[in-house]
């Protein structure tokens, strides 16, 4: 098949849980000896060379288009004023974009056209005008809405507060819209499955996860990790992750180093703001920033920590630290959609004194770690291989050709 992908970004680097969603489906696919023409909306955040995927081999083609996402002030004022559709979409509609993806529609032999994500389902009315023979599949990575709304609830700056409502209920209002226009939605987690079919769209709705390429996820035997160690990982510029990294340093660790002076903290990921950067040194917490290499500062340390308050879809740095071999602690909603059991191969914190409780096992050598994170290393293995994930997209679109034909 020839299937068209069309992403928010390049997806390249593979550093971040967005990027490696959609790398890995483009690297599954043309393993599986099928064609992918990627055009992604090349933005200054996350601009790449037309070539950065050609490592992949010749079944795979980027078509980058320079589009300028930036959030500026004015703008979310303007889209605030005259615009019906949410800002977070709209710094994505853009003529060149559109443009590429007729010109393409129109010029070559298109099977599938995958989707990726609420930010360009805008463009689902250019493929039904330009194309409409050809099935059209959303990859949902989240339920946008709802990570507002979940932010928005625990904002208390009033300003702030009804800016998020706001931006919300407009994205409620576009998903509403625009994803039941799909032939079919592969959701990401089995709870966002249940809320994409109570936003309207028809079936299949399908659950999807994401999976991990064992080759690049492979545990490097040289490293090992440093005794009485924890560290929390993900980009800050979504604000989630933000939100979480904030809520445990003023809730939970105050008390864990009070309690446990010896254990340290390391926090790393893209944009963490001057405010957690200043406390690097202090209260043994260490800020790394931005990491080349996922996989090697996770090896380096020994429980991986994902305070998650507010999102949505899969965390996919969970399923990655999984994979490593690390033993976990999450709130429940970071666990939200893969398939884990407390105490089994996780272990799961949503109260301050349950995260104080747990940091203290471990520090004390009462907590079975390393039988944890072996446990959720088989967990991924079984159920989280890119292979079976590439399987069941094949199969998606199998059965959306043969709907297709009968009609």
């Amino acid at each position: 098949m020839h299937i068209l992908q069309l992403c928010p970004r390049v997806p390249f680097p593979p550093h971040d849980g967005g990027a490696i969603a959609m790398y890995d489906v483009v690297a599954g696919l043309a393993q599986a000896g099928h064609r992918v023409t990627v055009l992604a909306a090349n933005t200054p955040k996350h601009a790449q060379h037309a070539d950065v995927l050609d490592h992949l081999g010749p079944n795979v083609r980027l078509v980058p288009v320079s589009i300028d996402t930036r959030m500026r002030p004015t703008h979310a004022i303007r889209n605030l004023l005259t615009s019906k559709l949410p800002y977070t979409v709209e710094r994505f509609v853009n003529p060149s974009l559109d443009e590429q993806l007729t010109h393409i529609l129109q010029t070559e032999s298109i099977d599938i056209v995958q989707v990726e994500g609420t930010f360009v389902a805008w463009y689902i009315d250019t493929i039904r005008r330009i194309a409409p023979h050809v099935p059209v599949v959303l990859r949902a990575h989240n339920v946008e809405y709802t990570i507002w709304q979940m932010l928005a609830s625990r904002e208390h700056h009033v300003a702030k507060a009804w800016y998020l409502r706001h931006l919300a209920r407009r994205l409620e209002q576009f998903e509403r819209q625009y994803l039941p226009r799909f032939d079919a939605v592969a959701a990401i987690t089995e709870p966002d499955r249940r809320r994409l079919l109570a936003l309207g769209c028809p079936e299949p709705v399908a659950f999807i996860p994401a999976g991990v390429n064992a080759t690049r996820l492979a545990p490097d035997p040289t490293i090992q990790p440093q005794p009485r160690t924890a560290f929390i990982i993900g980009s800050h510029e979504w604000l989630p992750n933000r939100e979480g990294v904030e809520w445990f340093l003023t809730n939970i660790w105050p008390q864990v180093h009070e309690q446990l002076p010896e254990l340290e903290l390391h926090l790393a990921g893209r944009a963490i703001p001057p405010h957690i950067q200043q406390r690097h040194g202090r209260d043994n917490i260490h800020v790394h920033g931005f990491v080349e290499s996922a996989a090697h500062f996770m090896q380096q340390y020994e429980l991986m920590l994902v305070p998650l308050l507010s999102g949505g879809g899969m965390r996919i740095k969970i399923i990655e630290g999984m994979a490593l071999g690390k033993c976990i602690l999450s709130t429940g909603l970071g666990s939200e959609g893969i398939a884990v059991r407390e105490g089994h191969d996780i272990l799961l914190c949503d109260e301050p004194q349950v995260w104080v409780a747990r940091l203290r096992a471990y520090y004390q050598g009462e907590l079975p770690y390393q039988q944890i994170g072996c446990e959720a290393q088989r967990t991924i293995a079984r159920l989280y291989d890119n292979r079976r994930v590439i399987e069941r997209f094949l199969q998606l679109y199998s059965n959306l050709g043969s709907l297709r034909e009968s009609a």
